[in-house]
């Protein structure tokens, strides 16, 4: 092989992976600025029961929300986590906006309520009742 064609073949390489190194380091990386929100929250669930507030084990607590989308329907969402020794439920990172929390354990009454979530970090604190008395 001549040292005239090892020279194109060198040259056509680097010609086809210049743009592509060019290109990669073009776009900015793409983090979150420190001051702009991210439009996600953190949900910390605290369930307790009874007049003196004990916390509830092993609680079911379901959390559903819609995620709005521009071209398509909207997509709905459903999660159940369960509630640990000291009656929290740590739910993994959702969009803020209106959302549902329903809560089943048993000897209690259930609980369901619309919340509206706007900080990036926060504790909703739900009180269950005793259930009505059946004859």
């Amino acid at each position: 092989m001549s040292s005239r064609r090892k020279n194109r073949l060198l040259l056509g390489a680097l010609a086809l992976l210049l743009p592509a190194t060019a290109f990669s380091q073009a776009q900015p990386p793409a983090k979150a600025k420190p001051g702009k929100p991210t439009g996600v929250t953190r949900l910390r669930i605290e369930v307790t029961a009874g007049e003196k507030g004990q916390p509830v084990e092993n609680a079911s607590v379901y959390v559903k929300f819609v995620q709005e989308r521009s071209l398509t329907k909207d997509k709905k969402f459903e999660m159940n986590v369960k509630t640990n020794h000291e009656g929290f439920a740590k739910v993994p990172e959702i969009p803020r906006g209106k959302l549902l929390i329903q809560v089943v354990a048993e000897g209690w009454k259930p609980f369901g309520r619309w919340y509206e979530v706007q900080e990036e970090e926060q504790t909703i604190k739900i009180r269950l009742e005793k259930p009505p008395r059946w004859y």
